[in-house]
């Protein structure tokens, strides 16, 4: 998903003189090339969140198109003052992305997992909040974006995520892409999990189960028309993230079934649990650990759906 940023934020700025990129000191593998074509548009405000964030409202108040670039938790997190009160308060034209969402860097530990991001962005007002699902949506969502006026997140993965996408996508931000359809539940993915949850909607498929996919890649303003229809027609609604089970998609779809009344569903939430995670290791294995492979949640779901008997998982080539 990064280098598919990278290559729609130059593209931007080769046609928009109002985009900007900022970085906090990091990711020089990828950066150079815009830094080198765009010299007068960026900066590197070094290990300082906080000024990264207060310099680029200041530059979007000026009519700039601004985007700030970290890894994990330290665009928004760090510097969460500043996305507050400079950047949401004034409605500021500020782009923030944060690399290696969940547990992308799962090997550094829990400083490095950004798994609160999407409870703590959703709750802040005029920010929208977007978490593509693979590559292809990650340069569509730079576009997007970049053409909202106001503030936005953006929650990329670190590297080597698989094209789920084969074909041209309809990218609108607040509208979920239906990436398959089914008619007996319906499994709703934001972020990286994507690839995920078609793996899983193939293996309920041996299963006699079929099962719509929606890769919710706003999770702010959620695509509320969407979910209930699915509630409606399938009668069964998961959520997949990598991320708290508190305040994140889950929560989000909760709040939305539960205020609308569309009837008994059958409903559960796939994520991390609302804890430190003390444990280190790749992004694979931190997933597998909590339940958040395919074949985990395949059976899982199958359990909850009442079909007990036994599947054979099928990975992606």
């Amino acid at each position: 998903m990064r280098s598919a940023f990278f290559r729609a934020l130059a593209g931007l700025a080769e046609h928009d003189e109002r985009i900007c990129l900022i970085v906090g000191d990091l990711g020089f593998g990828v950066v150079e090339t815009f830094a080198q074509r765009f010299p007068d548009r960026f900066l590197n405000a070094g290990i300082a969140e906080q000024n990264m964030t207060g310099i680029a409202a200041g530059m979007a108040l000026s009519g700039k198109i601004v985007f700030t670039y970290s890894i994990a938790n330290f665009p928004i997190l760090r510097c969460l003052e500043q996305v507050r009160n400079d950047v949401c308060y004034h409605n500021a034209n500020v782009k923030i992305v944060a690399v290696g969402g969940g547990l992308a860097y799962g090997a550094l530990g829990m400083t490095h997992h950004a798994t609160e991001d999407l409870a703590i962005l959703r709750a802040l007002p005029r920010m929208v909040v977007v978490a593509p699902g693979d590559p292809a949506e990650a340069e569509a969502a730079t576009r997007a974006v970049a053409a909202h006026a106001g503030p936005c997140y953006l929650r990329l993965g670190r590297a080597g995520e698989a094209e789920v996408h084969h074909g041209e996508i309809h990218f609108q931000l607040g509208k979920a892409i239906q990436v398959r359809d089914g008619n007996d539940l319906t499994l709703i993915s934001t972020g990286g999990l994507l690839e995920m949850a078609v793996q899983a909607a193939e293996s309920l498929r041996h299963a006699g189960l079929q099962a719509r996919v929606l890769s919710m890649h706003t999770v702010k303003p959620l695509d509320s028309g969407a979910i209930l229809a699915a509630a409606r027609e399938t009668g069964a609604v998961f959520t997949l993230e990598e991320h708290s089970v508190v305040g994140g998609l889950g929560g989000a779809v909760a709040e939305l079934l539960a205020e609308a009344s569309e009837g008994p569903i059958i409903f559960k939430k796939f994520g991390l649990p609302c804890a430190f995670s003390s444990v280190a290791g790749t992004q694979e294995y931190l997933r597998a650990l909590h339940g958040l492979s395919a074949e985990s949640l395949a059976i899982a779901i199958r359990i909850r759906m009442g079909k007990n008997r036994i599947m054979t998982v099928t990975t992606a080539d």
